[in-house]
């Protein structure tokens, strides 16, 4: 073995590998010993407890903060990540949140928002006000990264025969552009210098629609319940386009009043419990007014903790009325859809279509559907 895959394996195994592999010093030292705060945790579980000494990170000796400052010095800006995320959501260490000092030095991401979710109902009054600071970060990232997707999705079809003066990368016509600039052609360079760019028009199309979100908050739709608000409030933006949304476990959260702001449409939640979706789906009957022009996404792994029968029985009166369906199934965290085959084959035989999409796909999806 060389030294190098030596070095790798003994960070991996930690202090308990010592006497095969031998000690490290220096940054990697450090390392060693930050990784064992947080993973020697898995040791202690077992009753091996960690010995005390200079230098320790033995958590009777060490701040959360200090170990938090130390590791991010240590380790990759990826790596980091993954340890913060680790602390707070496998290890528990709430101390983390405890402390304002602590929470600015926390990595805003999309995991620290759903432990902050989870930590919120239990925090002091004091901290309350930093953590909306951090989960406002979070989430201000994902509304911009996911705007510009929706509103292209619902800007309206290219018109190839009509031109605009508005330059827009989206809306370029290339085509165009080239014909009108062959005369510019320079030999010596090889190239076309473009001086006239060239774009099309798009057709403006009226979007007399309502969107009605129903969404489960089990504990294992957080990420996609962080999308939804986000998705939400972007929708309710865009001109002509009415947004309701449901939150449900076993009982039922209308949160159509605070769609504008997504965090507070998150703080509305409450993870875990179990799960009745006929009840949530019957509850959004009263926002289908007119129904060829409504269109229903219910957000679920479809593991209906009731009889589905109440369920299926909204899903075909819906369909009957000629409502728009779509299920929308859970996301893991690697991307691949989790769901109850049998529930979702049976939305599917009642008109209702299933996919597993990430949000912007979700935006071009209704895109399409409304047109």
């Amino acid at each position: 073995m060389s030294e190098q895959a030596k070095r790798r394996w003994r960070l991996a195994l930690g202090r308990y590998a010592e006497q095969q592999l031998g000690g490290l010093t220096g940054g990697d030292g450090r390392a060693d010993r930050a990784l064992d705060y947080l993973y020697g945790r898995e040791y202690d579980k077992r009753g091996l407890h960690r010995p005390d000494g200079p230098g320790s990170l033995d958590p009777t000796q060490m701040k959360a903060l200090d170990w938090l400052g130390e590791a991010r010095k240590l380790f990759p800006q990826s790596v980091f990540q993954v340890l913060q995320d680790h602390a707070l959501d496998r290890y528990g260490l709430s101390e983390l949140l405890d402390d304002p000092k602590t929470l600015d030095s926390l990595e805003p991401n999309q995991d620290l928002l759903k432990t902050l979710l989870s930590f919120h109902g239990r925090a002091r009054p004091e901290i309350k006000d930093k953590l909306r600071q951090v989960a406002d970060a979070v989430i201000q990232d994902v509304l911009r990264r996911l705007k510009s997707d929706v509103q292209r999705a619902f800007s309206g079809r290219r018109n190839p025969f009509k031109r605009s003066h508005v330059a827009s990368a989206a809306n370029f016509d290339w085509r165009n552009t080239l014909r009108r600039n062959l005369k510019h052609y320079d030999p010596k360079a090889g190239r076309i210098i473009a001086e006239e760019l060239r774009f099309l028009s798009r057709e403006r199309r009226r979007l007399p629609w309502s969107v009605v979100l129903c969404v489960d908050q089990s504990g294992s739709m957080t990420d996609s319940i962080i999308h939804s608000a986000v998705m939400a409030a972007i929708l309710s933006g865009l001109p002509g386009v009415h947004v309701s949304m449901v939150l449900f476990d076993t009982s039922i959260i209308d949160v159509t009043d605070r769609l504008t702001d997504p965090l507070e449409t998150l703080l509305s939640v409450q993870l875990g419990g179990g799960t009745d979706i006929g009840r949530a789906v019957e509850y959004c009957e009263r926002f289908v007014e007119t129904p060829e022009r409504t269109v229903f996404v219910l957000i679920s792994d479809f593991a209906e903790g009731a009889s589905p029968r109440r369920l299926f029985r909204a899903v075909a009166r819906m369909n009957e009325a000629r409502v728009r369906l779509i299920g929308l199934s859970a996301l893991d965290e690697l991307g691949a859809p989790y769901h109850d085959e049998q529930i979702a084959g049976r939305l599917t035989s009642l008109g209702m279509q299933i996919g597993a999409m990430t949000p912007d796909r979700l935006a071009q999806w209704l895109a399409e559907v409304m047109r």
